[in-house]
């Protein structure tokens, strides 16, 4: 016997906290029964299907996508507009690790395994996530140290974060920057800056963990090596690799 949301992952519909929502959607349905109640326990025998169509066991599969700027980070837009999946050609029924904004570019996952990217969005275990940062300003080295120590979004406080400066225009006044941060707030990155009164001009995921983009083109994604799923997981429940 399984709960619910477990097999709903399991079979790469989505997320055990995206089951949840199908399952309160009235999307799930166990042996022709609409199911709503959270924490279901299905038994051994028992179909399972989405919106009437059977959950059958997909081939777990794992993509890292250099995502372009002005595309969705979801599996539809009701706008129509661009997705990641649109950049992908596969089969299986994928879905996005997480998300990048709109106009953020970069480092980008996606699977149709949610019990792995559950696990890799669970706040138990901090994985680094790296920014390239372009501001409208010239960042002050108090507003720096504040950036590391942790800045104050909603009356509570984000980890701490490691800033380096890469370049300073006094010209222009801007400043270019790499920042490391352990968590996923929406919109956090911006969200701190505004704090300091700066705007985001460019914003570009550099690196997720140790995975980066520089082998592939805007738009262009390979499937993550074994040993690199392997890394994530060894991260993801265990916070190291060693």
């Amino acid at each position: 016997m399984e709960r619910l949301q477990k097999i709903i992952a399991k079979a790469g519909i989505a997320s055990r906290r995206k089951a949840e929502i199908l399952i309160a959607e009235g999307h799930i349905q166990v042996d022709g029964v609409t199911i709503t109640e959270m924490g279901f326990i299905v038994k051994k025998g028992s179909k399972v299907t989405y919106n009437g169509k059977s959950l059958m066991g997909e081939n777990k599969v794992y993509y890292v996508l250099h995502k372009p700027k002005r595309v969705i980070s979801t599996v539809n837009d009701e706008k129509q507009r661009k997705t990641v999946l649109d950049f992908i050609d596969t089969t299986e029924r994928i879905f996005p690790i997480g998300r990048l904004d709109y106009d953020t570019s970069g480092v980008l996952l996606l699977t149709n395994d949610g019990d792995f990217a559950n696990e890799l969005t669970h706040p138990r275990y901090h994985i680094d996530k790296t920014y390239e940062v372009k501001i409208d300003g010239i960042l002050k080295t108090e507003e720096i140290k504040q950036l590391e120590r942790g800045v104050s979004l909603d009356e509570v406080m984000t980890l701490p974060a490691k800033v380096w400066i890469t370049n300073k225009d006094f010209a222009k006044k801007e400043t270019e920057f790499e920042i490391t941060i352990e968590e996923g707030k929406n919109r956090q990155i911006k969200r701190m800056c505004e704090t300091y009164g700066y705007t985001v001009l460019r914003l570009h995921r550099k690196r997720f963990a140790f995975v980066e983009v520089t082998d592939l083109k805007v738009g262009e994604y390979r499937r993550l090596k074994p040993f690199e799923v392997k890394q994530l997981r060894k991260l993801a429940n265990e916070g190291k690799l060693k």
